[in-house]
């Protein structure tokens, strides 16, 4: 299977990264943009596999089956480097350790490739230390950065990269993905692509669990359910604890996989005990983990609002009589009856409420005063201007 799967309806761009793989002389630094579920990080390990594929043939780079992609894949490979942060922003001494991993030349492979995920992330100071790394590249070595949209990054930084440009995926390629890789059914692979809204990896999860279903549907049928303060209030703190939940069970499964991994790399046994002397690298994880907890809610919770967000867009389409498909479909009746009381100007004061709250979000506001603030908008007959 291609490493490039994942990248479904971006036909354009994969030819792109396999011409530049194969090209034996690729651009030493590469910016990945596109909004949340594009697949932008996908596309830089899939390019990054790529470019040491063992396959000889241009045509053939990212092959998925020889040991360089299954390396890459499994995130193991000695001179692929993943990074990622679970703070707001990377610190300079990370990005130091970075320039001093792209000097030491690749183990096996043809190219060194340093993927920076959530390159948006990087203070100015930051990205400052990173600039010479990148304007004067050992020969051997490949940046490649990811953000949302290039105006994320610094224009000193953005103007000497190679621009790959992602776009959300159509709702059927997703759910064909979904059927074919996944085995699930066309019923459930077209409900968990819609509702999705295109996010593969969101797409997936709801797909394979109820819990997370249900969680979403409390969370798009609250503003339907509000009748009073006291309601908004409760609501609020019920959105504040489904979110820490799904962060919660998130980084119990990611610390699970990482656990047995490091267990795997040690030689020990599933059940057996940890040594003294192994004790501190259990620990490590266990403290790593506790401290992506609060970015973790704070991410759950936005994906509750963007999920909102849905709600009052498949609203106004009902207001403006689009007759396109609803995002949430199976909810229609109930959106239909709820439209009837908002006129379309108090449904797009609506979005606009959901975004302010986003953004009060990221501003470290407490996540249970700004979604109280936000439900509060949400009661009927309340002017949300």
């Amino acid at each position: 299977m291609s490493v490039f799967t994942e990248l479904v309806g971006q036909d354009a761009v994969v030819e792109q990264l396999r011409q530049a793989a194969g090209s034996g002389t690729p651009a030493h630094a590469w910016l990945f943009t596109g909004p949340p579920g594009s697949g932008r990080s996908n596309a830089a390990r899939a390019f990054a596999a790529a470019l040491n594929c063992e396959q000889e043939e241009p045509a053939a780079r990212g092959c998925g089956e020889c040991r360089t992609c299954r390396l890459v894949a499994a995130e193991s490979h000695p001179s692929v480097k993943l990074v990622s942060t679970e703070n707001v922003t990377y610190k300079i001494d990370d990005v130091r350790e970075l320039i001093t991993t792209a000097q030491e030349k690749p183990q096996g492979a043809r190219w060194r490739v340093i993927v920076v995920e959530d390159a948006d992330r990087m203070t100015e100071r930051a990205t400052n230390v990173l600039l010479k790394a990148i304007e004067e590249p050992p020969p051997h070595t490949l940046w490649v950065l990811c953000a949302p949209s290039p105006a994320d990054v610094l224009v000193t930084i953005r103007s000497r990269c190679r621009l790959v440009s992602l776009r959300i995926p159509p709702t059927a390629a997703v759910a064909q993905l979904l059927i074919t890789r996944d085995g699930l059914n066309e019923q459930q692979a077209q409900f968990a692509a819609r509702v999705s809204q295109n996010h593969i990896g969101v797409a997936r999860r709801l797909a394979r669990d109820p819990e997370a279903r249900r969680r979403r549907e409390q969370v798009v049928t609250l503003p339907l359910r509000l009748t009073s303060s006291s309601a908004a209030i409760k609501a609020a703190g019920s959105l504040v604890e489904m979110t820490q939940a799904d962060a919660a069970s998130t980084a119990e499964a990611r610390l699970e996989a990482e656990q047995a991994s490091l267990r795997r790399s040690l030689g020990l046994e599933a059940e057996e005990k940890i040594p003294p002397k192994l004790r501190s690298q259990f620990k490590k994880l266990e403290e790593e983990n506790t401290r992506r907890a609060k970015r973790a809610v704070a991410d759950s919770l936005d994906r509750a609002l963007i999920d909102l967000t849905a709600v009052f867009r498949d609203v106004l389409s009902l207001k403006l009589g689009t007759g396109a498909e609803l995002i949430n479909e199976h909810l229609r009746e109930e959106l239909h009856r709820y439209a009837e009381s908002l006129s379309a100007e108090q449904t797009l004061a609506g979005l606009d409420a959901i975004n302010a709250a986003r953004t009060r979000i990221t501003q470290n506001v407490p996540p249970l005063l700004a979604m109280e603030a936000l439900m509060m908008q949400f009661l009927p007959g309340r002017s949300r201007a």
